[in-house]
C-alpha cells in the first residue's frame, strides 16, 4: 500500500531495483518527495506515436491531439495539488500548534529554573560511562556511499555472526550498553551512532537525511565492516530504518529484532484511523519546523529532553545522572540537535513505498504502556506479514524504552529467537 501523505511539491519519484557496485539489490528513488510511479516508465505508458500533422495516437481512440489530452488531465493533475497543499496546510498548523503547547512548557521550565537560563549548557567533558571498555572499543568506517564517517562500538567475537544496534531518539549507541554486555560472548556486537548522532559526521542540509540515504548507511555498515549479512536489533528511529532496510536490502537482513516502532505505510494508516495515535505523536509535527524545535528543547539546560528520559511514568526507570549526561553530552555541542531532528524533518516527504507483505523473520517487541505509540499497531504490523515470519510479544506494564528499562526481559525473548542460530 502507498503513503497516505503528499510527496514534496514539486517533485516525485519511481523506486527501480538495481544492482549497486557490490552487487546487492537496492532501491533508487529518483527525486526527492514520497515515491510515486514513474511517468517514464514502460509500464504506465500506453505506446503512442504521433501523425504527420503531429497529433497524438493514443491506441484505441485513433488520433487525438496532445492539447486534448493535456486537457483531460488538468482536473486530475489540479486536484493532487489541491490535495498536496491541504495536506500541508494541515501538517504546519499541527506544528504551529505543537510550537506553542510546547513553547508553553519550555518556558515554564525556564521559570521555575531560572539559573539555568534559555540555553542548552555545553558539556565540555565526556561522562566516564562513554568510555567503559567492557562496552567495547570504538571506532570509525567511512561510508562507501557517501563518505560520511560514522562512529561506531564494537566488542565480542570478531568472527562471530554480525549482531547490528540502530538506536533511537533522543540517544545514541549508549542505549545499547546492555545489549553489548550480554550478546558479546557469541556475537560479533556493533552498536551505531547513525548519521547525525554522537560522533558521525553530521550534515546540516534536511536532504541528506532521507531514508534512502540512511538505509544506504545500514547497507554500507554491513559490507564495510567485512560481513555479508546480520542481526539487525533496533530500537525507536532505528526499527523504522530497519523496517524498509529488511524489504529493499532482504538478503542482508538474517533475522531482525525491532523495538517500538512500526513501518511507515503501517503507521500512517493506524494514525489515520486512531485519533489517540494521532496526538500521541505530537511532537512530530512540531519538528516539521526550522530551529524553533532546537531552541525549546534546548532550554533551561535540555529540560524537556532530561523529562523525556526520567519521567517516572513514561522515562527510563533505572537511568542513572551519569548515564543522562550520556545523552545530553552529544546534544549539548554545537548543532547536536539538528541532525536528529532533521529525520523528522523528512518523515512526510520521503518514504518509498512499501510491499503488502514482510517476510524478514522479526521479533517484535512492544511495552504495553508505552507513551508513544500505541500497541494495538502490534496488530496491524502482524497482518502485513508472510504468516510464521513474526514472532512479536507485548510486554505487560512496560513503556517505551525496553532495551534500557527491561532489558533482562528483552535478552530472554532474543536468545530464545537466535536459538537456532548458535548450533
Amino acid at each position: 500500500s502507498g503513503s497516505l501523505w503528499p510527496a514534496r511539491p514539486g517533485k516525485s519519484c519511481s523506486l527501480q531495483r538495481s544492482a549497486n557496485p557490490d552487487g546487492t539489490e537496492g532501491p533508487q528513488a529518483k527525486g526527492g518527495g514520497l515515491c510515486s510511479p514513474d511517468p517514464a516508465s514502460p509500464l504506465l505508458r500506453a505506446p503512442r506515436a504521433e501523425d504527420p500533422d503531429g497529433s497524438t495516437v493514443v491506441p484505441g481512440h485513433g488520433a487525438m491531439p496532445e492539447l486534448v489530452v493535456t486537457a483531460l488531465l488538468a482536473p486530475s493533475r489540479l486536484t493532487l495539488k489541491l490535495l498536496r497543499a491541504f495536506m500541508w496546510t494541515l501538517v504546519f498548523s499541527a506544528a504551529l500548534v505543537a510550537a506553542a503547547v510546547y513553547g508553553c512548557i519550555a518556558l515554564t521550565h525556564v521559570l521555575c529554573r531560572p539559573r539555568r537560563g534559555c540555553c542548552g549548557l555545553p558539556r565540555r567533558t565526556a561522562p566516564v560511562c562513554l568510555s567503559d571498555p567492557e562496552l567495547g572499543e570504538h571506532c570509525f568506517l567511512t561510508l562507501k556511499s557517501s563518505g560520511l564517517r560514522l562512529h561506531y562500538v564494537s566488542a565480542g567475537r570478531g568472527n562471530g555472526p554480525l549482531m547490528l544496534f540502530l538506536h533511537g531518539f533522543p540517544q545514541n549507541w549508549f542505549s545499547w550498553r546492555y545489549q553489548l554486555r550480554e550478546f558479546q560472548s557469541r556475537f560479533h556486537v556493533v552498536a551505531v551512532d547513525m548519521r547525525g548522532y554522537g560522533s558521525s559526521d553530521a550534515p546540516r542540509d534536511v536532504d541528506s537525511y532521507t531514508v534512502d540515504l540512511l538505509t544506504a548507511d545500514i547497507q554500507d555498515v554491513i559490507l564495510g565492516l567485512g560481513y555479508s549479512k546480520c542481526i539487525l536489533v533496533a530500537h525507536d528511529w532505528g526499527a523504522l530504518l530497519a523496517w524498509n532496510f529488511s524489504i529493499y536490502y532482504p538478503s542482508l537482513v538474517e533475522r531482525m529484532v525491532v523495538v517500538s516502532a512500526a513501518p511507515m505505510s503501517v503507521y500512517q494508516d493506524y494514525s489515520m484511523r486512531h485519533i489517540g495515535q494521532f496526538f500521541r505523536s505530537n511532537y512530530v509535527f512540531l519538528f516539521q519546523l526550522p530551529w524553533l524545535p532546537e531552541k525549546l528543547l534546548s532550554m533551561s539546560d535540555f529540560q524537556i529532553l532530561k523529562t523525556t528520559l526520567t519521567h517516572h511514568k513514561r522515562g527510563i526507570p533505572r537511568l542513572s545522572p551519569n548515564e543522562l549526561e550520556a545523552f545530553l553530552y552529544d546534544f549539548s555541542q554545537p548543532s547536536g540537535l539538528t541532525g536528529p531532528l532533521n529525520y523528522y524533518r523528512n518523515i512526510f516527504r520521503n518514504f518509498p513505498l512499501e510491499p503488502q507483505e514482510l517476510a524478514t523473520p522479526t521479533l517484535l517487541l512492544w511495552g504495553e504502556k508505552d507513551s508513544y505509540f500505541e500497541h494495538g499497531l502490534v496488530g496491524a504490523i502482524s497482518r502485513r506479514f508472510v504468516p510464521g515470519r513474526l514472532e512479536a510479544h507485548i510486554l505487560p506494564g512496560v513503556g517505551h524504552w525496553i532495551p534500557q528499562s527491561h532489558p533482562e526481559e528483552m535478552h530472554q525473548y532474543m536468545w530464545a529467537f537466535l536459538q537456532d542460530l548458535l548450533h
